[in-house]
């Protein structure tokens, strides 16, 4: 079993990044997580089949997540998928998904389905909304969902916040578990996913002395974890491994090693700094 970390910025247009995407390779299976920016040419850079992606899961609707959705929908059949692309995501994932196919991309569907015969006619794409709990569970590997803390605390309308949910997932197979964090702050939801994993995949954007306003503060604090925090969840939930991304854009190096010293003062175990397309052995 491999993760791979295919993107591991966010929504901001970064050189050295692309947007926070995860692989799961299980033998011939290959799970995705989110869909961020490049995620069809980072699978093609890491050698992965494009017509071998078969499931992804959604962890929220911020489009540094979903913003390539279309692409792994569209060029997994051009390059021959032959079943269903099964989508989960938080509820509005199905209305969103069926939104893509019917309203946005169905003159590209419809005319590469008819005047493209070598596809073999287009292959079905299957939203499902989920809520926390279990989600799947194929008989080889099965997956839950967490409720996780994004911006749950700032500013917004009871309306919104009523139409908002983040999702982390803790994926388990061959005696193994893989938790991916979705983006979160520590919370119960968290602390329940990681809890004795052997991998868990984390946001962390910011290392503590890049915490100098109170923007960035209220980020901490509500939106995404940071070098102050994730060392710590780690330690308390037994994580086996640690692997930090959707990091802020950088130009200063500096500031990705002050992240890693940040964490390495709470968590003593293995720690990988996230880069575009870094493999990891589980």
């Amino acid at each position: 079993m491999e993760v791979i970390l295919l993107g591991t910025g966010g929504p901001r247009p970064d050189p050295r990044r692309m947007a926070t995407t995860t692989l799961i390779r299980l033998g011939e299976e290959n799970i995705l997580f989110d869909a961020g920016r490049g995620v069809m040419v980072q699978l093609h850079k890491a050698g992965v089949p494009l017509g071998a992606i078969n499931t992804v899961f959604l962890t929220h609707h911020h489009f540094d997540h979903i913003g390539d959705l279309y692409d792994v929908m569209l060029n997994s059949w051009m390059h021959g998928r032959k079943d269903d692309l099964r989508i989960y995501g938080p509820p509005d994932t199905e209305r969103l998904v069926n939104t893509l196919i019917t309203q946005v991309y169905d003159k590209d569907i419809a005319w590469r389905d008819q005047g493209e015969p070598t596809f073999g006619g287009w292959k079905p794409v299957v939203a499902t909304d989920i809520i926390p709990g279990p989600v799947l569970d194929t008989g080889r590997w099965k997956i839950s969902a967490e409720l996780v803390s994004h911006g749950d605390g700032l500013d917004m309308s009871p309306a919104f916040l009523a139409r908002w949910m983040c999702l982390g997932f803790r994926f388990e197979a061959e005696g193994k578990v893989i938790a991916i964090s979705g983006d979160t702050v520590p919370c119960p939801g968290l602390e329940r996913l990681a809890q004795g994993a052997d991998l868990l995949v984390q946001c962390c954007f910011l290392a503590t002395p890049e915490i100098t306003n109170d923007h960035f503060r209220r980020l901490a604090k509500y939106t995404l974890a940071c070098g102050d925090t994730v060392g710590k969840v780690a330690a308390k939930a037994g994580v086996k491994k640690l692997a930090l991304t959707h990091h802020r854009p950088r130009t200063d190096d500096s500031m990705l090693n002050a992240l890693l010293a940040d964490v390495r003062r709470d968590y003593a175990g293995p720690v990988v700094l996230g880069e575009d397309l870094t493999r990891i052995e589980v």
